[in-house]
């Protein structure tokens, strides 16, 4: 008897939802970073730690996903992704936090910034989600047929 395989997949307006929030969330960074009012140097570190807490969080997400079953990874290498992402955001958070801005333009940042950490892991799941389903569609494909029941056969 052949296993049935139940194949789920996001809805087209969760995948644009998703993107959609993505793009904004990189978007209010962007120019929140672009019109931030202090010097250069320091908009040149806040735009080099958001991007290193956009790829440190992409790295967990990654790596949180392929160790969900059974662990693949090393030790060292669990290790290292998480004090990878805690120093990402450490350092960011205190960065943004001796900047010499105004209150609303901190907040402004800090709310965009912990909206694109959220969107990422949103924006890496639909990622995995898709592959998932398209690997198990084609191992679905693959999958021997009886003749008795095979239609392409009549």
């Amino acid at each position: 008897m052949p296993q049935k395989y139940l194949i789920r997949r996001d809805t087209p307006s969760w995948s644009v939802q998703v993107w959609l929030s993505f793009g904004l969330a990189v978007t209010a960074c962007t120019i929140g970073i672009w019109h931030m009012p202090s010097q250069e140097l320091d908009r040149a570190f806040l735009a080099v730690g958001f991007c290193f807490c956009l790829f440190a969080s992409f790295t967990l997400a990654k790596m949180i996903r392929d160790n969900r079953d059974e662990r693949i990874d090393t030790g060292a290498w669990v290790i290292t992704v998480w004090a990878g992402f805690a120093m990402a955001v450490s350092l960011t958070t205190w960065g943004l936090f001796r900047m010499t801005i105004g209150d609303w333009e901190k907040a402004y940042m800090i709310v965009a910034w912990l909206f694109l950490l959220n969107t990422v892991f949103s924006v890496a799941k639909l990622v995995r989600d898709k592959q998932e389903a398209d690997l198990l569609e084609g191992i679905a494909d693959t999958e021997p047929r009886s003749p008795a029941n095979d239609s392409t056969m009549k």
